[in-house]
C-alpha cells in the first residue's frame, strides 16, 4: 500500500512544531516559534466578538474575499506605499500568508522552472516550491550583515529561472533590504522577464529604515506578487487572515490555485481585519517601538551571557551563533538547552541548502512580554 507522495520526500515535520512540542513536553520557555504571547488589539477583538455572536457573516465568504476587507487591504496599500490597487480584481484574501505563497507558486510554478530564492528561508518556500516540481536556487545571506549578495543573485538567473521570491523584513535573519538591493533585485527581473512573489508579512516591523514593496519600484508593479496578512502587525497569528495583491492577469493564477485548496475562510474575521486595518498611524508607531524596545531587551541580554548576536533590523527573531558559547552545531543546542536552561529556541541550519552556512546559527523570538524575555534570560545565564 502506497503511503505518501514523492511530493511529500524530505520535508518531514515542521522544525517549529518539533520545538513547540519540545517546549511543551519540558515546560521550557518558548522562544522558538513566532507567535506572540499578548492578543491584538481588545477593539479589534471586540469588533470580531460582535460580528461572531451577530448574523451574515457565517456562511462562505467570496473565494477573492468579502468587499470590505478587500477595500481596507487596496487602502492600506495606497496609504503606506502609494500602490494603487483595484480592490476587486487584484486583491485575494487567503488562510494566512501561507496559503497565498502556496498558491502563489503552485500557480505560477511549472515542473522544471527554476526560482531564486534567498536563503536561509521560511520552510514553506521549501515545500511548495518542490510541490510545485520546481528547482529552488538559492542566494545566501551570510553573518555579520545578511545582506543581499547581489553578483550571487545575477549568477542565479538561467534560462530556466521564471521567477524571484523574496522575503522583506527576512525571516529568519531580520534584514530589511535596502533600496539599493531592490533595485538590483528589480533591474534583473525586468531584465530577464522574471515575476516576483515578494513576502511582506513583518512589512510594519520593519525596526531601523522604512519597509520599501519592490513594487513601487519602475517597472515592477505589473510583476510582482505582494503577500502580508493581519496576523504580525496585530497579534492575531491565529486568525489565520492573509491576502495577495497584484496585476490581475497574475492573480487569476493565484486564485485557481486558492479556489482548490480553502476556497474561503474566516468569514466572521475578515470584517475584523478590515477594521484592523484601518488603524491610525499611532497604533502602528506603538507597535514597532513595543516589539523594537523587545528586540534590544532580548539581544543585550544574549550578548551579555556572551552569545555573538545579529541584531535584526526587523521582525519577530534575533539571531545568534552558538560558536561564541563552545558549541558547533545549533540543531544539537537546540534539542539540548530545555535541559541545560529551561528555553526553547530554533536552530537555522532548517532554513537552509547550504547547512555549514547555518550550522551555528539559533533564532530567537522576541515577541514575548518583557518579563518572559527576562526570565528566559535569567535562564540562558546559567549557560556560562
Amino acid at each position: 500500500m502506497k503511503t505518501s507522495s514523492a511530493r511529500l520526500t524530505g520535508l518531514g515535520t515542521t522544525i517549529f512544531a518539533e520545538m513547540t512540542a519540545l517546549a511543551q513536553r519540558t515546560g521550557a520557555i518558548n522562544l522558538g516559534q513566532g507567535f506572540p504571547d499578548t492578543d491584538g488589539p481588545d477593539e479589534i477583538l471586540t469588533y470580531a466578538a460582535d460580528t461572531v455572536r451577530g448574523h451574515g457573516h457565517h456562511q462562505y465568504a467570496p473565494g477573492i474575499g468579502i468587499p470590505e476587507l478587500r477595500r481596507a487591504i487596496a487602502e492600506h496599500q495606497h496609504r503606506w506605499y502609494d500602490l494603487v490597487v483595484d480592490p476587486d480584481t487584484e486583491v485575494i484574501v487567503s488562510t494566512g500568508a501561507t496559503e497565498a505563497i502556496a498558491a502563489s507558486l503552485l500557480g505560477l510554478l511549472d515542473p522544471g522552472d527554476e526560482i531564486v530564492v534567498l536563503e536561509p528561508y521560511y520552510d514553506s518556500y521549501v515545500a511548495m516550491i518542490q510541490m510545485a516540481g520546481a528547482t529552488r536556487v538559492p542566494v545566501t545571506l551570510r553573518t555579520p550583515d545578511f545582506r543581499v549578495p547581489l553578483d550571487a543573485l545575477r549568477a542565479a538567473i538561467t534560462p530556466r529561472t521564471t521567477a524571484i521570491l523574496l522575503n522583506s523584513p527576512h525571516n529568519p535573519t531580520g534584514a530589511v533590504l535596502n533600496r539599493g538591493e531592490l533595485e538590483t533585485i528589480a533591474s534583473v527581473a525586468v531584465a530577464h522577464d522574471l515575476v516576483v512573489i515578494s513576502d511582506e508579512v513583518y512589512e510594519h516591523l520593519a525596526f531601523d529604515e522604512p519597509h520599501v514593496p519592490i513594487a513601487t519600484l519602475p517597472d515592477m508593479r505589473e510583476r510582482t506578487i505582494t503577500i502580508s496578512s493581519i496576523g504580525k502587525s496585530f497579534s492575531l497569528t491565529g486568525w489565520k487572515v492573509g491576502w495577495a495583491t497584484g496585476p490581475a492577469e497574475l492573480l487569476r493564477s493565484v486564485m485557481g490555485v486558492k479556489q482548490f485548496l480553502s476556497y474561503t475562510s474566516g468569514a466572521p474575521l475578515q470584517p475584523a481585519a478590515a477594521a484592523a486595518l484601518g488603524a491610525d498611524d499611532a497604533y502602528f508607531e506603538a507597535f514597532r517601538d513595543r516589539l523594537r524596545g523587545q528586540r534590544d531587551l532580548l539581544c543585550d541580554g544574549l550578548r551579555d551571557i556572551g552569545f555573538e548576536v545579529f541584531t535584526p533590523q526587523g521582525t519577530y527573531f534575533a539571531t545568534t551563533d552558538v560558536r561564541s558559547l563552545g558549541y558547533t552545531d545549533g540543531i544539537d543546542f537546540c534539542r539540548r538547552l530545555p535541559e541545560l536552561a529551561g528555553v526553547v529556541a530554533v536552530p537555522q541550519e532548517v532554513f537552509y541548502d547550504d547547512r555549514e552556512a547555518g550550522r551555528p546559527l539559533v533564532r530567537w523570538a522576541f515577541c514575548k512580554r518583557p518579563d518572559v524575555l527576562a526570565e528566559a534570560l535569567d535562564r540562558l545565564s546559567a549557560l556560562t
